[in-house]
């Protein structure tokens, strides 16, 4: 069961535009243009490899210090897989604290990762940005008018601490995405 869970050794090629993130981040979160929101929020995210190397999941939680409280903290994973049926990333995350479910269907998008939420209102954007190997930016946005326009709605800003020499470690397959 370990090696589904957590897997060890090369990954499969299609999961590099994850596997990047293998490891573990300190989060700074916010809300902007939310009044109520606390500021100076610290979180922590743990990405890694499951199911045989066929999958990547990751667990966020915000605050880090203590329990998440619904609106304004939240503690959760996405799963994620390439679907070669579709040329594109599906994602579930799962919130208990906040009492969320929600599918996603990710994409590369120049020097970024959109996962896009269609399934119900409103509908959700989240966007990796400024991605390096020890930095990115995380944007979670909605649109209330069918995905015309994106509003801002959360932005954490991620700093590796531990985890790099992971995300190289994934199996040739002579057919890697290129930067």
């Amino acid at each position: 069961m370990e090696t589904e869970l957590h897997a060890h050794g090369p990954l499969a090629p299609e999961l590099a535009t994850f596997a990047q993130f293998i490891g573990a981040w300190d989060l700074a979160w916010s809300r902007p243009g939310d009044p109520d929101a606390p500021t100076g929020v610290r979180g922590r995210l743990v990405f890694g490899p499951v199911l045989g190397g066929r999958a990547v999941q990751d667990v966020w939680t915000v605050p880090s210090t203590s329990p998440p409280q619904p609106g304004h903290g939240f503690c959760g994973s996405t799963i994620r897989f390439f679907d070669p049926q579709i040329g594109a990333w599906r994602s579930t995350w799962v919130e208990p604290v906040n009492g969320w479910v929600r599918t996603f269907i990710g994409r590369e998008v120049g020097g970024e990762i959109h996962l896009v939420s269609l399934e119900e209102p409103p509908l959700l954007r989240w966007r990796f940005t400024e991605i390096t190997q020890e930095r990115f930016v995380w944007l979670g946005e909605y649109s209330d008018d069918e995905a015309r326009t994106w509003r801002l709605e959360e932005r954490m800003v991620a700093q590796r601490t531990t985890g790099r020499e992971v995300a190289t470690n994934v199996r040739s397959s002579g057919n890697e995405p290129s930067d």
